[in-house]
């Protein structure tokens, strides 16, 4: 239990860039900049967390936040109109349906991120998005992904908050725990698959993304 505590302790961390004016104006002109009712800095007020345990009973590292009731009403509600922002360009016909599920908050990733997880009321389907530090490295990684790969990310920021969609997609480590011996993975598949990913990692400096 011991020697498994110690690799989860992080001794060093990527430094954390602000965004400067040029990079700003850039996100401005590709409109990448937007006005939130809610900021990283308000969901840091919550009131109590409590530790996040997958189906496994696995701790995840990550904490459920919650915060009184008052404060509770105002961030769900304005977390599901950054939602509407990020999926829809504001559009709000759509998002009488949701709600606010569960916030987690982060506590050993760079930017301390929140995830958000929102919930259609009607059919039960979920989705995520994040809530982090802007991070100047991070901004440059995301958009050359966004440019370069195959991949359409979207982001975007506001003052010192980035909101950021969730990507779809098995964490690397699960994969090979649970599906890596599946008799029907194609192996050449993934192989080629790791090798593009790779290398389009190690070309574009994806920020903080790791390969």
């Amino acid at each position: 239990m011991q020697e498994e505590s110690m690799e989860n302790i992080i001794s060093k961390k990527k430094q954390t860039y602000p965004i400067h004016r040029d990079l700003r104006h850039y996100l401005r002109q590709n409109r990448r900049v937007e006005d939130m009712p809610c900021l990283y800095k308000d969901l840091k007020h919550y009131s109590f967390s409590v530790p996040f345990i997958d189906s496994a009973g696995n701790d995840t590292l990550w904490e459920t936040v919650f915060y009184s009731e008052t404060d509770r009403r105002e961030i769900h509600a304005a977390l599901t109109s950054i939602y509407g922002i990020l999926k829809a360009a504001g559009d709000t016909s759509f998002m009488e349906h949701l709600s606010v599920d569960r916030i987690d908050y982060c506590t050993f990733g760079n930017s301390n991120p929140f995830r958000i997880r929102i919930i259609n009321n009607f059919n039960d389907n979920y989705d995520y998005y994040y809530v982090k530090i802007a991070d100047a490295s991070r901004i440059y990684g995301l958009e050359l992904e966004h440019i370069l790969s195959p991949n359409r990310i979207n982001y975007f920021v506001c003052k010192d908050t980035l909101i950021e969609e969730h990507i779809a997609g098995i964490p690397g480590d699960q994969f090979i725990q649970r599906q890596f011996n599946n008799a029907n993975l194609n192996e050449t598949r993934i192989a080629k698959e790791f090798i593009k990913f790779n290398e389009r990692c190690f070309v574009k400096l994806l920020g903080d993304m790791r390969a």
